[in-house]
């Protein structure tokens, strides 16, 4: 029997996810959708053969929805995320877990005191298969231990709304998760570096770029540089230097081709685009467990918290100046082991 979704939020991110889940994933149906919207939600609504709700909570709440999606926007995630647990009911969120780390804590009690692990966070990176690869090559010590990171995250260009604190906080949250998965290692402290700015970005009154820097505790030493707007591409690189040798990221496929005396190759336009394979095979993943009763592979609400702490340490780095703080992370508790 399909797994009955219930999506909440149908921006860019969840259109893409209704779409997916109705035309790609196996084993589910998206049965209803609540939109602040009302048109753009009716409308989803009617393409998909699912039924409208008005308010998130009563859509959790709807007998006939089996498992929660929240696509809303980022400061919505908590509340739905916690009306989720209450009813019992498998979420998947798109990350940020939450915009706050107060929220964060309050919704890692919640899956606890409910006694089973119901929460997933969309960080699709750790099912990108570059991003498996590249672990691998860690995990079986091909290049050694490691002990730099150099990475970046490239957004070709960026949204009005996306301002200097948002660019750790949005783009950057998905370089701290993926690069802690990697790594199977936790951050000790961090600081933000501000140079040069680019002209682009500053008619917007936005910093950019801004490079995180991360030490984790044992001693690897992490760079990454966030712009928000490139001008040629989406871009994401990580580059692992270890004892032995070094492990670098792939480049998505693409065709290269020789004209007039140069050489081209495509670059990915947008994170869609760049991670649609990992989007396909995460969500997969989590209807397959889901429907099976399994606790979800991906991301835990643990995981979210750690990111949004950690986020949350670098954006006061940037607004201090950019001196090193330390991250005191506390104690994972044994349900998140």
């Amino acid at each position: 029997m399909d797994l009955q979704i219930g999506v909440i939020g149908l921006g860019a991110i969840g259109r893409d996810h209704v779409k997916r889940l109705s035309q790609r994933i196996t084993g589910c149906k998206v049965v209803a959708v609540s939109e602040v919207n009302e048109a753009v939600g009716k409308e989803i609504a009617e393409q998909y053969g699912a039924r409208f709700y008005a308010d998130g909570e009563e859509l959790i709440n709807s007998p006939s929805v089996q498992a929660v999606m929240v696509t809303a926007w980022d400061p919505a995630h908590a509340q739905y995320v916690m009306a989720s647990i209450k009813a019992g009911k498998p979420v998947f969120c798109e990350k940020p877990l939450a915009t706050e780390v107060s929220e964060c804590e309050e919704i890692v009690r919640a899956e606890q005191e409910l006694g089973r692990r119901v929460v997933q966070v969309g960080f699709m990176r750790r099912y990108d298969p570059g991003y498996q690869e590249l672990k691998r090559a860690i995990q079986e010590g091909k290049i050694g231990q490691a002990m730099v990171v150099h990475a970046c995250h490239r957004n070709m260009s960026h949204a009005a709304t996306m301002t200097s604190e948002m660019s750790i906080k949005n783009s950057g949250a998905h370089e701290i998760d993926v690069l802690r998965w990697l790594l199977e290692d936790e951050y000790v402290s961090g600081q933000v570096v501000l140079p040069r700015q680019s002209r682009i970005s500053a008619k917007e009154g936005l910093q950019d770029p801004q490079i995180m820097m991360l030490r984790t505790e044992k001693g690897i030493c992490i760079d990454v540089e966030i712009s928000q707007s490139s001008g040629y591409g989406y871009d994401i690189q990580c580059e692992v230097v270890g004892d032995l040798g070094t492990a670098r990221l792939p480049d998505p496929p693409a065709v290269i081709t020789k004209t007039d005396c140069s050489r081209t190759t495509a670059i990915s336009p947008d994170w869609q685009s760049r991670f649609v394979e990992a989007y396909n095979i995460e969500l997969q993943d989590w209807v397959d467990r889901t429907r099976m009763g399994q606790e979800p592979g991906g991301a835990s609400a643990w995981d979210g918290y750690m990111v949004c702490l950690t986020a949350n340490v670098l954006g006061q780095c940037r607004e201090e100046g950019g001196t090193a703080k330390e991250i005191k992370l506390p104690k994972k508790p044994d349900f998140y082991r």
